[in-house]
């Protein structure tokens, strides 16, 4: 059986987010697969988006003044030693 393919059109099935930028970035093995890991653990997912993600995290956490973090340790330290 022949499948037919004359009215398939090339390209991505889905386009690229605008707001997101094609990169080559070198990563160690370990670092990717536990990300990949992460994805396989979920049942699906993009890996990627993953890796967006803590990055786009960490950069939050850190923008964040130093102050502010120490207090929110202490209140949750505090509040397991009642």
């Amino acid at each position: 059986m022949s499948e037919d393919f004359s009215k398939g059109k090339r390209g991505p099935v889905l386009k690229a987010d605008p707001n997101k930028k094609r990169i080559t970035i070198r990563l160690d093995g370990d670092i990717i697969d536990h990300f990949k890991q992460q994805v396989l653990d979920a049942g699906g997912g993009n890996y990627q988006t993953l890796i967006n993600d803590a990055l786009r995290e960490y950069i939050q956490t850190r923008s964040k003044p130093l102050e502010d973090t120490l207090r929110k340790v202490l209140r949750e330290e505090l509040r397991h030693a009642k």
